[in-house]
């Protein structure tokens, strides 16, 4: 697994705790304590320059890879911060979003709440604080970041645990500070969209870090998730594109079984028993050679059994054992496709 001591030290944050619940003056609270690393360079002991600065002219080209990124940047727990124009350090800043509103951000806060975006829903304890040390929904980042409106927490049933989501709050200060220029564009979501479905989503970030953990191993370079919403969203989109054009719409698209599998060849998607099947996560990357490559991935829990783990093999998909809270085991099991015509999908056009 990641070492996640690298970023910084087992430091306690005695103090926050005592101080005002809406006290917005908390930004030294580490002080003298060491900077927070980011990524393969903060393992050993020379202090960096502020991440902050990645960007500045100033670096040196020798900091950048072959492919011309930042190599701070690659671990994977700091992919989805990448493109935002938000603190970095280890101290809180003033942040303030296009509705004049002011917030307060450190590096580790900005990293919650971008992971928490762009997998829309994070079990507390997956997360890091400023410390490196498993976040806490009653201390530290999450209580800063849910006193501001930024974040919610809702109970994991049969867990010591809460699921971190965003607030449109939380969602609209990412897109304000977002990057235009990078392409591919991480997908940031807010509120929980699956509630029936919430033990088994909660679950794709930590298979998400099973795989990258290996990526990471061979210095590939991750540049965006896709869930399956994004991929279920598109597909409807394009199932029905000619739809509106059709004075005789009956509500089945206009397409047939040739150009459904045309369509999932394209997007690198299986296709069989007139079915397109989803995975939960693609990971996109980029090889040390420069070369574009997907892995997808798929959450398998003891709620996907028979057919669905059948399926699940025949997909190709890379499984991750999760785990059911309500037995406390972990499974080898399956889960569902989308459908000819979409199936299941089409709860995400709603």
């Amino acid at each position: 697994m990641f070492d996640d001591s690298r970023w910084g030290d087992d430091l306690r944050d005695r103090d926050e705790d005592r101080r005002d619940r809406h006290s917005r003056n908390r930004d030294r609270d580490d002080d003298g304590g060491p900077h927070l690393g980011r990524g393969p360079s903060s393992r050993g002991e020379q202090s960096e320059p502020d991440p902050r600065d990645r960007d500045d002219e100033r670096w040196p080209e020798r900091d950048r890879d072959a492919r011309g990124h930042d190599p701070r940047d690659r671990h994977p727990r700091d992919v989805f911060m990448r493109d935002l124009n938000l603190p970095r350090g280890r101290e809180r800043e003033m942040v303030h979003d296009p509705r004049e509103r002011e917030y307060t951000l450190r590096g580790s806060e900005t990293r919650t709440l971008s992971t928490v975006g762009a997998f829309r829903v994070v079990p507390a304890r997956d997360l890091r604080d400023h410390s490196g040390r498993e976040a806490d929904s009653r201390s530290g980042d999450l209580r800063h970041l849910r006193e501001q409106r930024l974040i919610e927490t809702v109970p994991l049933d049969g867990r010591r645990d809460v699921a971190v989501v965003l607030t449109d709050r939380g969602r609209d200060l990412l897109e304000s500070h977002r990057g235009r220029d990078h392409e591919p564009r991480q997908e940031f979501y807010s509120g929980l969209k699956r509630e029936r479905e919430l033990e088994h989503d909660a679950q794709v970030y930590k298979a998400y870090l099973s795989v990258a953990e290996r990526l990471d191993e061979r210095h590939a370079h991750i540049e965006r998730v896709l869930l399956d919403y994004e991929l279920k969203r598109e597909y409807q989109q394009w199932l029905h594109e000619r739809d509106r054009d059709r004075d005789d719409y009956d509500g089945h698209p206009d397409r047939d079984q040739r150009e459904i599998e045309q369509w999932a060849l394209e997007h690198h998607l299986p296709y069989f028993d007139e079915h397109v099947h989803f995975p939960d996560l693609r990971i996109e990357y980029l090889e040390i050679d420069g070369r574009r490559d997907r892995e997808d991935v798929e959450v398998l829990t003891i709620h996907y059994r028979g057919a669905h783990g059948a399926t699940a093999a025949r997909s190709g998909f890379t499984s991750y054992g999760g785990s059911s809270a309500r037995i406390g085991s972990a499974t080898g099991s399956g889960r569902r496709g989308g459908g000819r015509h979409g199936g299941l999908a089409e709860e995400f056009l709603k």
